[in-house]
């Protein structure tokens, strides 16, 4: 019975190694034995990132609209293969109503080519991983205010379910200036129908920082900029209730909260996320 009961618990390890929150990160560390490969399921392969510590990292994005409970996680070392059960469970977030125009929820039919094509040319560079790593410290906020919408959100917007809220709010005054969050190359530089002004940076594998509803763009695409600079102004453009900054983090096409993603990569360039 015993023997029994010390196997049951070890096929329970082994089933869930890892339990992952959707909208979150998990970061992989490793020293001496750096594995050939990663992959999620059947999903993607995760990048192998050179870390500026020396060692190097993986992050394993999950999808916040993820419908599975449960995945693999497939590592291919020389000596071999090993796999990872991994539960994904819900996170703990809330609803929340929004009045805006009524042309933000249901927008007039002149102007969905401009909202499918602003999407398409997005969802290409968020899928797009530069193998190049921009960054050298650690990641920081945009600016230093109260945050008025949490990331994780199901909006409704004009009592109709429309989304959730893929970054996290700042609250500011129009004309406030807003600093890029660490290194990079700024990809996306546009007045967009949902976003208004936005900028949107590459930092190389995957990572990517937006910053939405800006009344004002200072960098434009191609631009390299570093960790503190002002790269624009907020403001009131796009579907909004009022003036405020959007900010939000995307790794491997994936919007994941982005004050998880910054706790826990500057964790491991402080050595404690182990």
């Amino acid at each position: 019975m015993y023997k029994y009961l010390l196997l049951l618990f070890v096929t329970m390890v082994q089933l869930f190694a890892l339990t992952l929150t959707k909208g979150e990160v998990h970061i992989f560390e490793f020293d001496k034995k750096v594995p050939k490969s990663i992959g999620f399921d059947s999903t993607f392969a995760l990048p192998i990132i050179d870390h500026p510590n020396g060692k190097y990292i993986a992050i394993l994005p999950i999808n916040y609209k993820s419908d599975s409970k449960t995945a693999t996680l497939t590592t291919l070392y020389d000596e071999g293969t090993k796999r990872v059960k991994v539960q994904i469970v819900d996170g703990d977030y809330k609803k929340e109503t929004l009045q805006v125009a009524p042309s933000k929820v249901s927008p007039p039919k002149e102007q969905l080519n401009r909202i499918q094509k602003e999407y398409k040319e997005a969802m290409k560079i968020y899928r797009t991983i530069t193998p190049q790593r921009y960054w050298e410290q650690p990641f920081i906020l945009p600016l230093q205010s109260k945050i008025t919408s949490h990331y994780g959100n199901a909006r409704m917007f004009n009592n109709s379910l429309q989304s959730f809220h893929s970054g996290v709010d700042f609250k500011a005054a129009i004309k406030t200036p807003v600093v890029a969050t660490n290194d990079g190359v700024v990809v996306i530089s546009q007045d967009r129908y949902f976003a208004g002004g936005s900028i949107v940076i590459d930092h190389g594998y995957g990572i990517y920082s937006v910053y939405y509803h800006l009344s004002q763009m200072d960098k434009k695409v191609g631009e390299t900029v570093k960790r503190g600079e002002v790269i624009g102004l907020s403001g009131d453009s796009g579907r909004v209730t009022g003036p405020h900054l959007h900010f939000g983090i995307i790794v491997l096409g994936y919007a994941i909260n982005p004050l998880d993603f910054i706790n826990k990569i500057n964790a491991t360039l402080q050595g404690s996320n182990k």
